[in-house]
């Protein structure tokens, strides 16, 4: 296919807006699958996206289509995410593409993701189609939208394309227009190779294998190949292809187009997201610019229930980190779960995403502690300590201030919802920013929050009191000083370390109780009493008990003096004691699971 004829775009919207049924009709339109081997979210292959009905990694698909004009073009369809937490996968596809078409539901107007996939697109300097879905819906109001996005993008309301994704209305002339808006790539096929490598996955038979763009130059089977990052190494090609909801081998790529390699890459670490592939023989002046290094937002511990798993967790861990660039890791020790992980992650819905893809894909048996965020301890010499365990938190007259991180978030919503969400905002210690309205029926706020008192159940607090209809979107801001302790539970006077927090002193007696509480049902009964105690330091907050199981000793005396019962209940108390003493509370999986649920 001639370089002209190629067309690299992806598809980005918020979630839920129809961008996986509208790749589907794509996919179905240019003939790529036969009608019979159609399914709903076909670029969605993980059973996790199917269940969810999100989209969580992002899918390459090659189509093939003739234009009106005859020419028969080569359309390479990147799908994406629209969730927050999975912001990075999107990054990631547009730097391999010219063109974005952006989604908007015609019902639900332009939602805060809307607005931060326009921007990432429009900063990687893509030609934007603009579409409005589900116009066939009866809620859907396409003039009143088209009107939004007009003013947005500053463009002609009625040039905006309505589709209906599921009926498939529309498409063709969307293909027609991809065709025609969305530039050829650039780049020269006769220079030295230059290929970015945007997603990447490991195979146990063929080793890592990357999913790339090809800016520059040729890449065939039998070339010996370096990677950017360690250009002391040298690889062989040993076969190449397009990506067609499966591997499609081929004989060659050639600059813009999009495919896979593979060359017995057998390191984990060697296929780097962002890396540049280039010949051996030929190292170019310049690599390419790769992507931003992306800082986790959340932070939890990751551990086996049965130690003999940990090998395994650390090479599930490796191996799921070359397929999603955002995860990191590293080694920790817990006192009450043993060797396990520290893993940071884009925000809590990431976290669940990659603790199921772990249990499911490696057979891992797994428990997460409570999530939390990285603090800045600023302390008395002038240094800085970045705590992101909340055990080492230190608590000592070293310690000047501890700051939070902050971020920017996003919330739009319909204006019968301003009062419950100012509610909510206020609750959660939110820098109420301002308030205006996108039209007569919709406002968007904006909010400054710690980020720690939205990673839990903010979103889903979000969706219950706006019926469903508010959308948020968040970005960090900064770290700010706040008045922050140390929560530790204490089960009979040793601290769970996997319980502990940091948290704003006034929720602390609050979320101390309801942790407390909760153990409480939890935690089986025992033959010795069980304390179950939050405190701050030496101070306990918050306290619960369960009652021990009780042998009724006096049952075999029968009448008699009662001094004879009192000793044997005395008996009975010293015995209970000296079990309290040696006996060990077992804490079930449940226990560390139902704080991730707290309402």
């Amino acid at each position: 296919m001639k370089q002209s004829r190629i067309r690299n775009f992806c598809i980005v919207a918020h979630i839920d807006h129809g961008k996986s049924t509208l790749a589907d009709r794509l996919i179905e339109c240019t003939s790529t699958l036969q009608k019979r081997e159609m399914r709903e979210q076909v670029l969605d292959t993980m059973d996790l996206e199917r269940e969810r009905g999100i989209t969580i990694k992002l899918n390459a698909v090659r189509m093939t289509y003739t234009a009106k004009s005859g020419d028969e073009h080569e359309l390479n369809l990147i799908d994406t995410p629209g969730h927050v937490d999975f912001t990075y996968e999107v990054s990631r596809s547009l730097a391999a593409c010219e063109g974005a078409v952006l989604v908007v539901d015609a019902s639900q107007g332009i939602q805060a993701q809307t607005l931060s996939n326009l921007f990432l697109a429009m900063e990687a300097d893509l030609e934007i189609i603009p579409v409005l879905n589900k116009i066939d819906l009866p809620a859907s109001e396409p003039e009143k939208r088209a009107e939004e996005i007009g003013d947005l993008l500053g463009i002609d309301p009625d040039s905006i394309l309505r589709v209906s994704a599921k009926a498939g209305d529309g498409v063709p002339e969307l293909l027609e227009e991809i065709v025609t808006r969305v530039p050829a790539p650039r780049g020269n096929p006769k220079d030295h190779l230059r290929a970015l490598i945007f997603d990447s996955y490991y195979d146990r038979y063929r080793g890592a294998i990357p999913s790339i763009r090809v800016i520059d130059g040729e890449l065939k089977p039998g070339m010996r190949i370096a990677f950017g990052s360690h250009l002391q190494d040298s690889y062989e090609v040993a076969e190449v292809g397009y990506l067609q909801l499966g591997q499609i081998k081929a004989k060659k790529l050639t600059a813009g187009e999009v495919g896979y390699v593979v060359a017995n890459t057998r390191g984990v670490g060697e296929t780097r997201v962002g890396d540049t592939i280039v010949d051996d023989d030929h190292h170019p002046d310049q690599m390419l610019a790769g992507y931003l290094e992306i800082n986790p937002m959340v932070f939890a511990g990751i551990y086996t229930t049965d130690t003999t798993q940990y090998e395994g967790l650390r090479d599930a861990l490796e191996k799921l980190q070359l397929n999603d660039a955002s995860l990191h890791f590293e080694p920790e020790t817990s006192v009450a779960l043993g060797f396990g992980f520290r893993c940071g992650f884009l925000g809590l819905l990431h976290m669940d995403i990659i603790r199921e893809r772990l249990e499911r894909e490696f057979n891992l048996d797994l428990i997460a502690t409570v999530p939390n965020v990285e603090y800045h301890v600023d302390k008395t010499d002038g240094t800085i300590e970045i705590i992101e365990n909340p055990t080492r938190l230190p608590t000592d007259a070293s310690v000047e201030r501890v700051r939070e991180p902050y971020v920017k978030s996003r919330i739009t919503c319909p204006a019968d919802y301003i009062g419950p969400i100012m509610t909510l905002g206020q609750e959660r210690r939110g820098v109420y920013v301002g308030m205006h309205y996108l039209d007569q029926e919709r406002v968007q706020f904006e909010w400054e929050f710690p980020l720690s008192e939205i990673i839990l159940d903010f979103y889903d607090r979000l969706k219950t009191i706006s019926r469903g209809y508010a959308a948020m979107d968040y970005e960090f801001l900064e770290y700010r000083a706040s008045n922050l302790a140390k929560l530790d539970m204490l089960i009979n006077g040793e601290p769970i370390d996997a319980f502990s927090v940091i948290i704003h002193r006034d929720k602390a007696y609050d979320w101390g109780r309801r942790i407390a509480k909760k153990l409480r049902e939890l935690i089986p009964r025992q033959l010795f009493e069980v304390v179950i105690q939050a405190a701050i330091h030496q101070n306990v907050i918050a306290r619960e008990r369960v009652a021990p199981l009780r042998k009724n000793v006096t049952a075999k005396c029968y009448g008699g003096d009662i001094t004879r019962k009192r000793k044997l209940l005395e008996k009975q108390k010293e015995g209970k004691k000296r079990m309290k003493q040696v006996g060990s509370v077992e804490i079930p999986q449940e226990a560390f699971l139902a704080v991730l649920q707290l309402d």
